[in-house]
């Protein structure tokens, strides 16, 4: 069925029925009439395809129809294979899931979304713990929080029965933004930085004065105070 509708994609030979073509090949592209066309097809051996009826006028090429057919069969399984192939990743939570186990599961999620999946994330409520969906619901919110930078939300956390439901989708590559904690944390490493590098110049400057006036100020404040002491 495939083979049939690929074959009944393009018209060939006679079943071209307007007064002129473009031939493209491999040393260019020239028009001339349809009959023209079809002779040289006879003459070569070969059969009259048109690929682009729309255009004007339509394109056609000089080719054996079967290697024709065989080369568009084989340039489909290969921009098939180049697709993505999206996958849903589920991450189960229960309504009073403790922190180990919620960072464990968000590395995952975070993988799965980097990968390029997505991520249907659910709260199973068994029993009387329904009662607790409003927790369930903030859980659902944080984890999307912390996985904003390479998930978006599809959807708001949503009630299916004994199970609350959170759907994140990736975000294109280049266009993830950090999130206001990730930017806090990144500001507070680099402030700490600079803290540290401008210390460790204040140390390296002052070193060689710590064994002279630094040194001879401390030993005068010392014996002033011992005078201060003994005049008491």
């Amino acid at each position: 069925m495939k083979n049939d509708k690929l074959k009944n994609q393009y018209r060939i030979n006679e079943q071209i029925r307007v007064r002129e073509v473009r031939i493209v090949g491999d040393e260019g592209s020239s028009v001339m009439s349809t009959r023209d066309a079809l002779n040289q097809a006879r003459d070569m051996g070969v059969d009259l395809v048109e690929i682009s009826p729309n255009a004007n006028p339509p394109v056609c090429r000089l080719i054996d129809y079967s290697k024709f057919l065989y080369q568009q069969k084989k340039r489909q399984k290969e921009m098939k294979a180049k697709q993505v192939k999206v996958e849903v990743k589920e991450i189960r939570f229960g309504p009073q899931t403790d922190e180990h186990d919620y960072q464990f599961k968000l590395k995952h999620a975070r993988e799965f979304l980097e990968e390029g999946n997505k991520v249907r994330a659910y709260v199973f409520f068994r029993g009387r713990s329904i009662l607790f969906k409003e927790q369930g619901e903030v859980l659902l919110l944080r984890f999307a929080n912390d996985l904003e930078e390479v998930g978006k939300v599809e959807g708001m956390p949503s009630l299916e029965g004994k199970k609350m439901f959170l759907y994140l989708a990736p975000k294109k590559a280049g266009a993830a933004k950090k999130s206001q904690q990730a930017r806090d944390r990144e500001a507070a490493e680099a402030e700490a930085k600079e803290q540290a590098r401008q210390q460790k110049e204040t140390e390296e400057q002052s070193a060689p004065a710590n064994g002279g006036l630094f040194a001879n100020a401390k030993i005068s404040a010392d014996a002033l105070k011992k005078l201060q002491d003994a005049d008491e």
